[in-house]
């Protein structure tokens, strides 16, 4: 596994909903906050959407846009105000059911939503912007735009085994659009963190294999760096030591295998490198503030279905 690849299935919940939408006049939609992650992308025509707290981003075809944390919003038609946006926000599901599938509307929207874990966000993910904007622009991300053909396609025609590839597609999107925002970020601690040959070969070991006995030595060896070297680009960048790193990431960890695994505290310990069910239970009630036991429990009542 890799940074991206841990930091996206540690939050992931069940499968995306979407579904593809036409409109046709003049329309707007203010849509509530929710935790998880929602998407949109411009098939035909163009809108606007406005992040609350945030400028109006106007949205052509082939447009992307990600809200990573949930953020409420109004999409609405190009030509309407977003002054002039109704105060009653309205709950994502509901407005899909209320819209429904339209035939070749003026505009055409595939818009979708991820159930995200919000309570353990590895770093990269929480910095994440509020709005990840990629503009359609000729020759960038092509991985990306493939991905968006086939998602269309599919809603098109709904042909055998749909139901399979649908949810395969919109999570291939999601890391698309985190893999291009990577690419094109001009800011932001993780797009430098994974960029540095330092930072970046020590994280692929700790994550390759994050149960096995490392030491700041080990590691510095794997990155081919003597320990000093490794010690001060890792917590410069990283924003804490390696071995801190690897302590908080273990834990992590077992979070999202408590959460998505039946498996017992004694074969989780193993799997993130503690010697016994004692030894992760202590340090991960001094993490996170509750035992293992009663962590699982509260996930679970808390979790909707997949």
């Amino acid at each position: 596994m890799d940074v991206v690849s841990d930091a996206i299935s540690a939050v992931r919940l069940g499968h995306p909903s979407s579904d593809r939408i036409g409109i046709s006049g003049s329309w707007c939609v203010r849509l509530d906050p929710y935790v998880g992650a929602g998407f949109a992308v411009v098939l035909k025509g163009s809108c606007r959407l406005l992040p609350d707290g945030g400028d109006p981003v106007s949205l052509g075809v082939g447009d992307v846009v990600l809200l990573p944390h949930g953020t409420g919003h109004v999409l609405t038609d190009s030509r309407v105000d977003p002054a002039d946006a109704p105060t009653r926000t309205v709950p994502f599901e509901r407005w899909l059911t209320e819209t429904g599938p339209r035939d070749r509307g003026e505009t055409e929207l595939l818009c979708g939503k991820y159930r995200l874990d919000c309570s353990r966000l590895h770093p990269l993910m929480a910095e994440l912007p509020r709005v990840v904007h990629l503009p359609n622009r000729v020759g960038s991300h092509p991985e990306l735009r493939a991905a968006i053909d086939l998602l269309a396609g599919e809603l098109d025609e709904r042909r055998p085994g749909a139901c399979v590839a649908l949810p395969s597609l919109l999570d291939l999107l999601f890391v698309y659009v985190i893999r291009s925002w990577i690419d094109e970020a001009t800011s932001g601690a993780w797009p430098r963190v994974l960029s540095d040959p330092v930072a970046a070969a020590a994280l692929r070991a700790l994550h390759s294999d994050p149960a096995a006995p490392w030491t700041t030595d080990r590691l510095a060896a794997e990155a081919n760096v003597s320990r000093p070297t490794l010690a001060r680009r890792f917590t410069t960048l990283v924003g804490r030591p390696p071995m801190a790193y690897l302590t908080w990431w273990r834990l992590t960890l077992a979070a999202t295998l408590l959460r998505d695994t039946p498996d017992t505290l004694a074969t989780i310990a193993d799997r993130v490198g503690y010697g016994s069910p004692y030894a992760l239970s202590h340090a991960f009630e001094r993490e996170f503030g509750i035992t293992p036991g009663r962590y699982r429990v509260k996930v679970t009542e808390r979790s909707p279905a997949a």
